[in-house]
């Protein structure tokens, strides 16, 4: 299992990668990502063409659901933004979770 630091380093840099897309940088939407076996869930806003605010929080009901949000465990996160996982695979075998508006995930299919 990984760490809290580790999957927080890997998310910046994910959704960095993400926001500094061309289709991107007009989004402003909150996402999230829930790490299963951590119990944690890191928010952030993309914006700009950026990341702005990722925080980690632990995991219930009070909080706040995201515009676009990711659910996986920590080691698929480190898999996915090293190489080792491709994400259109890990989505279709239920690995990784996407949960956006229809809007979002028309964009976000262009970005992956």
């Amino acid at each position: 299992m990984a760490t809290l630091d580790e999957c927080m380093t890997a998310l910046d840099d994910f959704v960095g990668t993400l926001a500094a897309k061309e289709g991107a940088r007009d989004l402003d939407r909150s996402v999230s990502c829930r790490l299963t076996d951590l119990e944690q869930v890191v928010a952030g806003r993309l914006a700009r063409g950026s990341v702005h605010d990722m925080a980690a929080v632990p995991d219930g009901p009070a909080v706040p659901k995201a515009d676009i949000r990711l659910t996986m465990t920590s080691d698929d996160l480190l898999a996915l933004t090293s190489g080792q996982l491709s994400f259109a695979p890990a989505w279709a075998s239920g690995r990784i979770k996407l949960e956006a508006g229809l809007r979002d995930m028309l964009r976000l299919r262009s970005l992956l």
